[in-house]
C-alpha cells in the first residue's frame, strides 16, 4: 500500500515538473496591439463586421485586413478610438456592416406568438435566448447584446425590439469630446463661444 502511495507521488511530482516545464517552454504571447484593440471593441459578438466576434476582428484590424468602421454596435466613438490607437484617421462607419444605433436595444420574444423553432436560439451568438424545441422562448436580458441576429430567422416575427431602460445599472459616464465638453446619446452639443 505505502509503495502505490510512493509510487503515485512519484508520477504526479514527475508528470507536474514536466507540464510546468512545457507551459514556460511553448508559451504563446499574445498580441499587445490585438488585446488592446479587443479591449476597445464593445464586445458584443455580433458578427457584424463580418468576423464571427470581437477578438477575430481584433486580430484582423491588426494584422491590416480588416478596417477600422466595420463594427455598427461601437459606432463613431470606437471608430475614433481605435484610430487614436493605430494613429491613422478616423472614418464613418461602413454602411455595408449596419448603421449605428441611437440607443442601446435589447429583444423582446412575445411568447404568446413564439412557435419554439429555436432558429432564435442557433443565431444567438452570446447564447441570449433560453427555451427548447417546440416550447416558448425569452431572452436573458441582461445576457443580450442587442445584435438583432435572432430577428431575421424567426418565421412568426415574435422578436421586438426594445429600448433599454436607464437606470444606475445601465447609465454610463458621458465620454469627453475633443472640446472637453461630455456628451451623451441623449444630449445635442452646440458650440457656444
Amino acid at each position: 500500500m505505502l509503495e502505490a502511495i510512493v509510487t503515485m507521488s512519484l508520477l504526479a511530482a514527475v508528470f507536474g515538473i514536466l507540464l510546468g516545464y512545457v507551459g514556460v517552454r511553448f508559451h504563446i504571447k499574445g498580441d499587445p496591439v490585438v488585446d488592446k484593440i479587443d479591449a476597445i471593441l464593445p464586445q458584443t459578438q455580433c458578427g457584424q463586421c463580418s468576423y464571427p466576434g470581437c477578438r477575430p476582428y481584433a486580430e484582423a484590424i491588426a494584422k491590416g485586413e480588416a478596417d477600422i468602421n466595420q463594427c455598427p454596435p461601437g459606432g463613431e466613438a470606437t471608430i475614433v478610438a481605435l484610430a487614436d490607437l493605430l494613429g491613422v484617421d478616423p472614418k464613418p462607419l461602413n454602411p455595408e456592416h449596419g448603421t449605428e444605433a441611437e440607443a442601446k436595444t435589447l429583444v423582446y420574444i412575445d411568447e404568446e406568438v413564439c412557435i419554439g423553432c429555436t432558429l432564435c436560439i442557433q443565431a444567438c451568438p452570446v447564447d441570449a435566448i433560453l427555451g427548447a424545441a417546440k416550447q416558448m422562448h425569452t431572452v436573458i436580458a441582461s445576457e443580450c447584446t442587442g445584435c438583432d441576429l435572432c430577428i431575421p430567422p424567426c418565421p412568426v416575427e415574435c422578436i421586438h425590439i426594445i429600448p433599454v431602460k436607464e437606470d444606475i445599472s445601465t447609465w454610463k459616464w458621458p465620454s469627453p469630446t475633443p472640446t472637453g465638453m461630455p456628451i451623451s446619446s441623449n444630449d445635442q452639443v452646440t458650440a457656444t463661444e
